[in-house]
């Protein structure tokens, strides 16, 4: 079927991330998609590469790391703080499979060639991946308080006194 392979994504990206990844079967995809599961198969082997897939082809595409390393921190706060649902979906949707069965691992695949290694590159001193690293934690730690706990106060606060405070504490990590 023309098209069915992209029906079949888009269809997987609304339900992981409406969803998240172990309440969502094939068949439900399928259904979306209007195609029969076994074309699910067909096309990405398994649930799992169809998620990994999916999600990768979402991730966001600049992230402000390449800019001026002594104002990457809240560059970055700013990106996080103005991303819209899309990047809010992708990061949901990975936050609740990352304890499935072969998930795990890819995951950190994906984190660290979107993150960890695009700074990294940037960074020097002996300590430069432990920095890459940290930051990323950093950064995951805002996201799970406005995302997944959906922190009030966090929400209500003015937007540029994060960026300021919170991009402090990551240009910290990465130009200590």
């Amino acid at each position: 079927m023309p098209g069915s392979k992209d029906a079949i994504r888009d269809a997987a990206a609304g339900l992981f991330v409406e969803r998240g990844y172990a309440a969502t079967p094939l068949r439900d995809i399928a259904a979306r998609a209007g195609v029969d599961a076994s074309l699910i198969i067909r096309h990405f082997g398994s649930k799992e590469e169809l998620f990994l897939r999916t999600v990768e082809e979402r991730m966001p595409e600049a992230a402000p790391l390449d800019g001026p390393l002594e104002s990457v921190g809240e560059d970055f706060i700013r990106f996080v703080l103005s991303s819209d649902a899309h990047v809010r979906g992708v990061f949901l949707a990975l936050l609740r499979a990352s304890d499935a069965d072969g998930i795990g691992s890819r995951l950190r695949a994906v984190h660290d060639r979107f993150f960890v290694e695009p700074l990294r590159a940037r960074l020097e001193g002996p300590d430069a991946d432990l920095r890459a690293r940290l930051a990323a934690s950093l950064v995951g730690g805002l996201l799970y308080s406005f995302w997944a706990v959906r922190d009030e106060a966090l929400a209500a606060a003015d937007p540029e006194l994060i960026v300021v405070r919170y991009g402090a504490l990551l240009q910290r990590l990465i130009t200590p």
